[in-house]
């Protein structure tokens, strides 16, 4: 039994949104390391928008719409990575800037 035409523009319209949900994963992995806090949140926001609408159009997912899903957690596990290593060195540089600070304080004290 063949899919009628409205299941065929509702499975075209589900893949329309898995690429762009694609293609969101692809600028969230561009600006990941911005510091653009809202634009990542607002992007992956929308971003998970496009995969639920499109799950239900794509069931069962064939290995195509598999592949696509794959390549989204790739570049999604890539821009967490991203955006952690930046929380880090944004740490560490608080790190140093509250050590600067003690020390001007103990050594402030100390003139000649």
């Amino acid at each position: 039994m063949s899919p009628s035409r409205s299941e065929l523009k509702s499975r075209e319209a589900a893949l329309a949104d898995l690429q762009r949900a694609l293609e969101l994963s692809e600028e969230l992995l561009n600006i990941a390391d911005s510091g653009e806090a809202e634009r990542v949140t607002s992007l992956d926001a929308e971003r998970l928008r496009l995969i639920k609408s499109a799950r239900q159009a794509l069931t069962p997912l064939n290995e195509k719409d598999r592949a696509v899903l794959r390549q989204i957690a790739d570049l999604n596990a890539q821009s967490l990575g991203r955006m952690e290593h930046r929380f880090r060195a944004k740490c560490r540089d608080m790190d140093m800037l509250a050590a600067g600070k003690r020390a001007l304080r103990a050594y402030s004290n100390q003139r000649p």
